[in-house]
């Protein structure tokens, strides 16, 4: 089996074991904090248990990197790396927000450069989203590119959860320009709905974001064609320690990142 088909397989199971969870009281529960650094949920044990097991079982050679689990080499002459977050938007799952995805990408080495394949699903009603390095960016079986027309409406995705003062004071200007600005509580499914051309640009400059949180939107979003750069403006780029945190922006085009960027105050 091709890389991008175990991840989509996984993607399905984790659907197919969590999507009447959301909501419910066996969505909860405390397990401890989990290697990302946020407590586990329920819902977060059964869906990353739902992958192991998947990849044990068509013994898949790799290192997992979880969310929750940390890190669970599944052979000593591995592949590469399986970079999971299989519930991103936990609180919303918990809660039954319909918005929460499960985040799945392979990277050959220690960079999220080298990831070469990524698929996040939707877990609220199944839809996936997936790419492989060089052949595009895809909604379930259709081609998807960012949005390349002058939008009817300009949409923004900022996230500011937790965001210093001094941030929210630098993102002001664009918040009192802009009328539609939005954030849904999961970056990994806010950066496919950017890939899919439903948001002209995503911004994320708290530098709080994990890797497991944006490696299969990050290959999405470049096969998509999308801008995605740093807090300097240069290509993203990281290692995937669980250590780092990193900012960036997504942008559809040039012209729109120097428009919006320009209207951050420093």
């Amino acid at each position: 089996m091709e890389v991008i088909e175990i991840l989509r397989e996984a993607s399905n199971r984790i659907y197919e074991n969590v999507k009447d969870l959301a909501g419910t009281e066996n969505a909860a529960g405390d397990f401890g904090v989990g290697a990302g650094g946020d407590i586990s949920r329920n819902i977060d044990i059964i869906a990353e248990k739902t992958v192991l097991d998947y990849l044990r079982e068509v013994n898949f050679e790799c290192v997992v990197l979880g969310e929750e689990c940390g890190r669970v080499e599944l052979s000593n002459n591995p592949k590469g790396f399986i970079i999971m977050d299989a519930i991103d938007g936990s609180a919303n799952a918990v809660r039954g927000v319909p918005f929460f995805c499960s985040s799945l990408a392979f990277a050959v080495e220690n960079k999220l450069s080298s990831v070469t394949d990524g698929v996040i699903t939707n877990l609220s009603n199944g839809e996936m989203y997936w790419a492989s390095k060089g052949n595009g960016s895809f909604f379930n079986n259709k081609q998807i590119k960012v949005h390349s027309k002058d939008p009817i409406y300009k949409i923004i995705g900022i996230n500011t959860s937790g965001a210093s003062a001094d941030l929210m004071r630098r993102l002001h200007p664009i918040f009192e320009k802009h009328d539609h600005i939005r954030h849904f509580g999961a970056n990994a499914l806010e950066m496919a709905l950017f890939a899919r051309g439903l948001m002209d640009i995503f911004i994320d400059l708290r530098n709080k974001i994990r890797i497991q949180d944006i490696a299969a939107g990050y290959l999405i979003v470049k096969e998509s064609g999308g801008l995605l750069l740093d807090s300097y403006l240069k290509p993203l780029d990281a290692d995937l320690s669980y250590e780092t945190r990193v900012s960036f922006v997504a942008a559809a085009n040039q012209e729109i990142l120097d428009e919006i960027m320009s209207q951050i105050d420093s």
